[in-house]
């Protein structure tokens, strides 16, 4: 074994080159990897599942159904790469699952004769996933406010609580593109369209990057392009599809937001798993992309390719597969990785070399976190200075749900409401009496979606209390109108399949001004909701008998509005013609109904817009916007699968007049740039805010196109009669695609550049035609069109 050592600043003492802060993370880690017994390597490349003490005592190893418990006490002597969620198994004070996670990385680095400390990562999906942590609204919600400025707050204020408390590494954002709604987690994405979910993407990476976490985008990739919308089933999206829809937002979260580890999907396509796609994880990923952070395993996903995909016959086979394809890490603890490597790698079918590689990735990212440094400190910020022999004095001395994470809470939701339709009811005129109905009105859980703690794993411990205050609609209307009497009513559950409670139902709406009514989701795991994780419909129907709610009410001639509480879109029926209102949140937070309550009040104006497609009827699935011309409504097929309510709509309490479009050259090369601009102007009476939206559509391709898709977007606030001139500069890189011979390519052509408040409400067009040879681009290209404001 050699011995690598430099000296310190005192020339006396020998210290090692990997603890060597002036050498690179590079070099530091391969004078570790030089260290190193072939257990001490394995050791770095896998997670033990752990779960904090609430007396601030160390973890210990959970209990999982799907694996047998770890033994920590003969781990610890060859060191831990990661530990799995220990904020995240049960419901932890804060200050007491930090000190018992402190104590827990003193014990690891004592253990090893390295000192080397596990990585600690949690889930961050809608907030950081631990007992009494601020949740924000899901995903599908960022999506809805088209905001990446505000998303990119949110992420850094997530990073920040994460960070307090001794977290290194989030698993988030989700950048899978929805392609069937019936997936049960359309609630974890952004939306349907890759370019939105790339810029929201990105900056929730930056945010969590910014606070020092390692932020882990995922699912690499077509997960969310599961056959039939069902939970790891196959993939059978060919390369153009993959390319062009999959991967974007990946790519722009790498290369633009510098994420660090990247999560790859269970599913496979065409019959190779994404833990074993080489040419996936290595070739692409790292070979062409660059990149060179970690890939870690989604949970149980090595064990996978034995136990569900049939490509491996035993652990080791599935244990060599993954690293050779370039999985780093496996989580959320031991099992291929362990013992199973460790022979494999003995009796030569796997090669140390891969070991190596995999071992190297992860301590360079162990160094770039400080936790190879002689001066590495296991007491996180939010310990600092406090008595850590005293558990009991700890205990509610860190809050992670602060009144300033609630207003940012509350200002994610609020932009992410999207009113769908309006005759004219909203804003409410303080009715003398709301009836408050349906299954989610009075439902404290009803905001969260399935990977906020409270529903997570809150729900296995109902002794708990929720440790954040959750407001119900009722409460939140209540609080709203307070000069009006608000009575209420389920009607029926969420999944009801009776009527019992419609009787009662119908006679609040009758001696009401206006009825409320709010449907939607109960967000769960595993078939123990309607929306979540393993989750999946097999239609896009209301759940149980909220649609038969729904027309009992409209029966009544009360005015309605529908409030949806949802983790994906549904098919309305008659309330898309005949409901006074519909007002579509996607599990909207802790501060979600405050923030509906403000929009049907209209202290709000609502500004938010779909990410994704409402259909028109429960069955014209799979579809979203992004489809060919035979994929939309044509004489070929009895199936219409327009939707309600398009890709981008949304509704405000004012009006925008579009006008004075401008294009610079009607003539550009094929690697050149259009230039427009165009007037928005609030020609209504309230302020409000317009998202103005650029759409592309290729007239003839050769191959074929989306009859558009977006390639920009703004969020333009303007006070009534204030005007703006928008300047738009569009690279003809945004019109390239994946050709014939699988190169991303931009040919010459006519272009339309489609201007509009939506994917169906276009205002204004712009025709370009490109010039030159057929350019091939690459990863390195233009990713956004630039725009540019003036106030008029």
């Amino acid at each position: 074994m050699t011995h690598n050592v430099a000296v310190t600043t005192d020339s006396t003492t020998p210290l090692p080159l990997w603890r060597d802060t002036t050498l690179g993370h590079e070099a530091r880690a391969d004078a570790l990897v030089a260290e190193m017994t072939l257990q001490e390597k394995v050791a770095q490349l896998f997670g033990v599942w752990v779960g904090a003490s609430d007396e601030g005592g160390e973890v210990a190893p959970y209990q999982h159904e799907m694996e047998e418990v770890v033994d920590l006490e003969a781990l610890l002597p060859h060191g831990l790469g990661q530990l799995t969620r220990p904020f995240g198994t049960a419901p932890v004070d804060p200050a007491l699952g930090a000190l018992s996670l402190l104590r827990t990385q003193r014990r690891i680095a004592a253990g090893n004769r390295f000192g080397i400390p596990a990585v600690t990562h949690e889930e961050c999906l809608a907030g950081f996933a631990a007992w009494g942590a601020t949740a924000y609204p899901v995903p599908l919600s960022w999506g809805a406010t088209f905001d990446p400025a505000l998303v990119r707050r949110m992420a850094g204020a997530i990073g920040q609580d994460m960070r307090s408390v001794g977290v290194h590494q989030g698993l988030a954002p989700v950048l899978d593109v929805v392609r069937d709604a019936r997936w049960g987690r359309v609630e974890e994405t952004m939306g349907e369209d890759p370019y939105l979910v790339g810029t929201l993407g990105t900056a929730y990476v930056q945010g969590l990057e910014s606070a020092g976490v390692v932020a882990t985008v995922k699912h690499f990739v077509g997960y969310s392009a599961s056959r039939a919308g069902r939970n790891l089933a196959p993939v059978g999206m060919g390369p153009r599809e993959r390319a062009d829809v999959m991967l974007l937002p990946f790519e722009m979260a790498l290369r633009e937001g510098g994420a660090r580890s990247v999560m790859h999907a269970y599913t496979d396509t065409d019959g190779v798993p994404a833990a074993a796609d080489e040419q996936l994880l290595t070739g692409l990923l790292r070979d062409t992309w660059g990149f060179t952070g970690t890939v870690v395993a989604d949970y149980f996903g090595v064990g996978f390719l034995k136990t569900l995909h049939g490509v491996a016959a035993t652990w080791g086979e599935a244990a060599g597969a993954a690293l050779s394809a370039g999985v780093d890490v496996e989580l959320p603890t031991v099992k291929a990785f362990g013992q199973p490597l460790l022979d494999a790698v003995e009796d030569g079918r796997v090669s140390e070399a891969v070991v190596d590689r995999a071992l190297r990735r992860v301590l360079v990212q162990k160094a770039q976190l400080g936790l190879l440094d002689t001066g590495w400190d296991a007491v996180p910020p939010a310990l600092a200075g406090a008595d850590l022999g005293d558990p009991r004095a700890l205990r509610g001395t860190v809050a992670l749900d602060t009144a300033d994470r609630r207003a940012l809470a509350r200002e994610v939701a609020e932009q992410a409401v999207v009113l769908l339709r309006n005759d004219g009811t909203l804003p409410l005129a303080r009715p003398a009496r709301i009836a408050v109905v349906g299954p989610t009105a009075d439902t404290a859980t009803a905001v969260l979606g399935c990977y906020a703690f409270p529903v997570h794993v809150g729900a296995r411990h109902p002794e708990i209390p929720a440790g954040i205050e959750l407001p119900t609609l009722v409460e939140s209307l209540r609080s709203e109108f307070p000069d009006s009497e608000v009575v209420t009513a389920p009607g029926c559950g969420i999944d009801d399949t009776g009527t019992d409670g419609f009787a009662e139902a119908v006679e609040l709406a009758r001696g009401a001004d206006v009825v409320v009514l709010a449907l939607g989701d109960r967000a769960g795991l595993f078939g123990r909701g309607t929306s979540g994780e393993g989750c999946d419909a097999d239609s896009l129907a209301l759940p149980g008998v909220q649609e038969q709610l729904l027309d009992s009410l409209l029966d009544t001639g009360t005015p309605v509005v529908v409030t949806l509480l949802a983790g994906r879109p549904y098919a309305l029926g008659r309330a898309v013609r005949e409901s006074a209102a519909v007002v579509q949140s996607f599990f909207p937070g802790e501060e979600g109904t405050p923030a509906i309550a403000g929009v049907l009040s209209g202290r709000v104006a609502p500004s938010g817009r779909l990410p994704v497609s409402i259909p028109n009827g429960p069955g014209a699935q799979p579809s979203t916007y992004l489809a060919a011309r035979l994929g939309q409504v044509n004489e070929v097929s009895n199936i219409d699968p327009t939707p309600a309510f398009g890709f981008g709509h949304g509704l405000t309490y004012t009006s925008f007049d579009w006008s004075d479009l401008t294009v610079g050259r009607a003539t550009v090369g094929t690697d050149g740039e259009a230039e427009l601009a165009f007037t928005v102007r609030n020609s209504g009476d309230r302020d409000g805010t317009e998202v103005v939206q650029l759409y592309l559509h290729d007239p003839v391709a050769s191959v074929v196109q989306p009859v558009q898709r977006l390639v920009g977007f703004l969020r333009l606030a303007l006070a009534p009669g204030q005007a703006a001139r928008v300047g738009v500069t569009v690279p003809a890189d945004l019109a390239s695609f994946t050709g014939r011979e699988g190169r991303r390519i931009v040919e010459p052509g006519e272009l339309e550049l489609r201007l509009g408040a939506s994917s169906t409400d276009l205002r204004l067009t712009a025709s370009v035609t490109l010039t030159g040879p057929v350019r091939a681009v690459d990863h390195t290209r233009v990713l956004h069109a630039g725009f540019g404001v003036t106030a008029l």
